[in-house]
């Protein structure tokens, strides 16, 4: 057999028939649903008189529309979206499929609810009506975002007809110096390579930098992968990732644990396996980083300055301006000192106990800056349960922040979470379009601990200058 790449692997084990050069029928071993890509899936099923085929395989969650402020029992006000959370909930009992409803305990955003439930392991194909399912590479399994078209097809038969992809490899050696993440570091790579440098690929992340990640930062890694347009992410699994999995799986015991480990040891791509494309990077001058404009590959590091129309190439200059019009940002000034009126720190990006912490350090004996307003939204129930445990909240309330329950929240306006017109949000989420947070808002992504520096500052700070 000639060499493969882990991506390929993936693929090939779950391949039910080839179709044609380009497509394939993939099993799906976990299908993961939302209460606004499944509606019509489920019509479609009940129109053709047809049964979820493995209910058990499929799980859904309540997250983008639900309310986050702070009462014993949330309740949708917004009649189209208390709908959509009605629909789920019937459909999920008819068919037998698991729910994590509006005040279940452990509801949260389904990137985060997944994984810390042991539902995500190395080698599986994971999907959903979501286009950050490629967070899941992070555990060297293979998920990506399908269309509601396609989510009938899975419930009806827990299979895809699927379109194979490309193979990248992103290389990231050294280690990322103190002050600087993961977010950090997708954003830079994401601005080298641009908003498509991996459209049609599926990326494989290797190097000494990112063997030294967490498994919550390779999370943060991978969620964002699709900002380049990569159609799934990819990190072998590791010691590192093991363990967690084990951590959060404890039906894996035994003989089951002998047989899983002997699997996950082959989960890597072959020394002579092909990359179409391959890029390098060197984590050890890596800055913080944040954009700057209405896409995630506009960004600069903190010590940067705008971009001018004219300092960019041609194709891209139409783009540029368009950008500075919408953010109302001067070309050639410096990004650090840019008011902020608004910090979000949540979303599947970055809303884990790892990303709590790190902002939690850096607010510790601060307070919100005058005319700011700042919230942390936990991505679980079982994050806040940790966070609180931890007394982080308190920490984030001392210093004027709101501390919320879980949800998708000001990550995109689909609740009552959302930005004014004019406002500007230091954004710890994975996407800064126009409108994103609402219509007219301003979004500059960024770690949790940059978030937190803009909080206490009221501007775009460096982090690793704060206080000093």
């Amino acid at each position: 057999m000639s060499a493969q790449t882990l991506y390929q692997k993936l693929v090939a084990s779950h391949t039910v028939a080839t179709l044609d050069a380009q497509n394939v029928l993939l099993f799906c071993d976990l299908h993961l649903m939302n209460e606004y890509t499944s509606p019509q899936a489920f019509t479609g099923l009940d129109e053709r008189h047809c049964k979820v085929a493995m209910p058990g395989q499929n799980v859904s969650v309540v997250s983008h529309i639900i309310p986050t402020h702070s009462v014993t029992i949330r309740v949708i006000h917004d009649k189209a979206s208390a709908l959509q959370a009605t629909n789920l909930a019937k459909n999920c009992a008819q068919h037998g499929i698991p729910l994590f409803d509006t005040n279940d305990a452990m509801q949260g955003i389904e990137h985060v609810v997944a994984p810390e439930h042991g539902m995500i392991r190395p080698g599986m194909v994971v999907i959903c009506g979501d286009s950050h399912t490629t967070t899941y590479g992070a555990l060297g399994a293979l998920g990506f975002g399908i269309g509601t078209s396609e989510v009938e097809h899975v419930l009806a038969t827990q299979t895809l007809v699927y379109r194979t992809a490309e193979n990248m490899r992103i290389r990231v050696d050294g280690l990322l110096p103190p002050g600087t993440t993961s977010k950090d570091l997708i954003l830079m790579i994401i601005g080298q390579i641009g908003a498509q440098g991996a459209r049609g690929f599926v990326v494989e992340f290797a190097g000494s930098a990112i063997e030294a990640l967490s498994v919550e930062a390779r999370f943060t890694l991978c969620n964002m992968t699709v900002e380049a347009g990569a159609r799934g992410a990819l990190i072998a699994p590791d010691a590192i990732s093991m363990a967690y999995v084990l951590d959060k799986c404890p039906d894996i015991v035994g003989e089951t644990r002998d047989k899983a480990l002997a699997v996950w040891a082959h989960l890597y791509s072959d020394t002579d396996a092909q990359f179409e494309v391959e890029h390098r990077f060197d984590a050890t001058h890596v800055e913080p980083h944040v954009t700057w404009g209405t896409s995630p590959d506009q960004v600069v590091a903190i010590s940067g300055k705008i971009p001018a129309p004219d300092q960019v190439a041609p194709e891209h200059k139409r783009s540029t301006e368009q950008a500075l019009a919408y953010t109302q940002l001067q070309a050639g000034a410096l990004i650090e000192g840019t008011p902020i009126q608004h910090v979000f720190i949540g979303s599947c990006t970055n809303a884990r106990i790892e990303d709590l912490r790190a902002a939690a350090q850096v607010v510790a004996n601060h307070k919100v800056a005058q005319g700011v307003r700042a919230m942390v939204v936990p991505g679980s129930g079982a994050v806040k349960q940790q966070a609180e445990k931890e007394g982080l909240d308190q920490i984030f309330i001392a210093a004027g922040f709101e501390w919320r329950k879980p949800g998708c929240s000001m990550c995109l306006a689909m609740n009552d979470d959302v930005l004014a017109e004019g406002t500007r949000c230091a954004s710890t989420t994975n996407r800064n379009f126009e409108g994103r947070q609402g219509r007219g808002a301003i979004t500059h992504l960024m770690s949790p601990a940059m978030a937190a520096a803009a909080a206490v500052t009221g501007t775009i700070t460096d982090v690793r200058h704060l206080g000093s």
